[in-house]
């Protein structure tokens, strides 16, 4: 098998690691059903067109850590995740684990401007890179709108856990805030390394660089 196989291999192992211990005894069952939904459509998108486009080890790394701490919150809950030790360390007066999961949602428009670019949908590494960022903020915003939607027609408890909120009324733009930052910080890494895909192939293989 090849290094680069062998990556991906290690990934995809990690990732079904951490999905079946989030689904061992979750905090609140009906939280994870819920947080989990996008996770499991996110994986089978990935799974299914494998086939036809293979993204880089990069973009697979990216997207994954953020499906692995999406699992973690969705065992816990958002607000619950064990995260004292960094609560404590800056003196916050909330858990912020769910602000770096979403720092880290924002690190996949390296994935998504890395599909721009070897599809030749856009002209230049910079617009794909722009693109990236852009859709990155719109699927925030769409889906702080989906939370909303979802805790007001659950009206209970399950629907707060997955607002998540905390009590802080700017959590949607803060949320959105850090959506943004960690695209721009993924952005910033495809204009550094678009070089390693030249071309423009359906598929990487033997006509591509890894």
């Amino acid at each position: 098998m090849s290094p680069r196989n062998l990556v991906l291999l290690f990934n995809v192992l990690a990732v079904a690691v951490v999905y079946a211990w989030s689904g061992w005894q979750p905090s609140d069952r009906a939280v994870w059903w819920v947080e989990m939904s996008s996770v499991f459509l996110v994986t089978a998108i990935l799974a299914i067109t494998f086939r036809w486009f293979r993204f880089s080890n990069a973009s697979y790394a990216t997207v994954s850590l953020w499906l692995i701490m999406h699992a973690i919150g969705a065992h816990y809950t958002f607000e619950k995740v064990p995260f004292g030790l960094v609560t404590d360390l800056f003196a916050f007066e909330r858990n912020h684990y769910d602000r770096l999961a979403h720092y880290v949602v924002g690190l996949n428009a390296f994935l998504a401007a890395e599909y721009l670019w070897r599809r030749r949908w856009v002209a230049t590494p910079l617009l794909a890179a722009a693109a990236g960022v852009c859709l990155v903020m719109a699927m925030a915003a769409g889906w702080e709108i989906v939370e909303w939607l979802y805790a007001v027609a659950d009206g209970g408890q399950t629907g707060q856990a997955f607002l998540g909120s905390q009590g802080d009324p700017w959590d949607a733009q803060k949320d959105m805030l850090a959506d943004t930052l960690g695209a721009i910080t993924a952005a910033s890494a495809f204009l550094v390394t678009w070089k390693t895909y030249p071309g423009a192939p359906d598929t990487l293989g033997a006509k591509s660089r890894p």
